[in-house]
């Protein structure tokens, strides 16, 4: 099976189109719609359908750190059997905007995101106290520009 069997035309236009350049306005999905001669209700339905089937799994702009609140990357070293337990607690944070686990002994590392540094360290704090276990902060040192757009290949 090929991706244009997966894909119809429309959602390969708004998987691959919209990476980069998104339009910056009250309705995006609305110049989005207008552009791919559709409607915007369709575009939503659409990009609802693919991140419930995870074909994506967010849609938001990308900032340079700092500049808009506050994150750091966060790690713990969580017992094996205790990791989706530990990971649940975490996860019950708005601030935590992802998290995965690594085989490593350290093996749960997470984002944590807030309006200001008080906040995220308050966050982690807090999670210290709920699950017994440190948390590694690992704040940024050094910014690196990442291109996050991926080019998809309709073979």
């Amino acid at each position: 099976m090929t991706g244009t069997e997966i894909f119809t035309a429309l959602e390969r236009h708004l998987l691959s189109d919209y990476q980069r350049d998104f339009p910056l306005e009250p309705r995006p999905y609305a110049t989005i719609a207008q552009e791919l001669g559709t409607t915007e209700e369709t575009v939503l339905a659409l990009l609802r359908s693919l991140e419930d089937e995870d074909f994506i799994s967010r849609i938001g702009a990308v900032l340079t750190p700092h500049r808009a609140g506050w994150s750091t990357l966060a790690a713990m070293a969580v017992p094996a059997d205790a990791l989706a337990r530990i990971a649940d607690i975490v996860n019950a944070y708005p601030e935590v905007n992802h998290n995965y686990a690594r085989e490593h002994r350290i093996n749960l590392w997470f984002v944590v995101t807030a309006p200001d540094r008080g906040r995220v360290e308050a966050v982690l704090a807090e999670i210290e106290d709920q699950t017994g276990l440190v948390v590694l902060d690992l704040p940024l040192l050094e910014a690196f520009r990442l291109d996050l757009g991926f080019p998809l290949q309709w073979n």
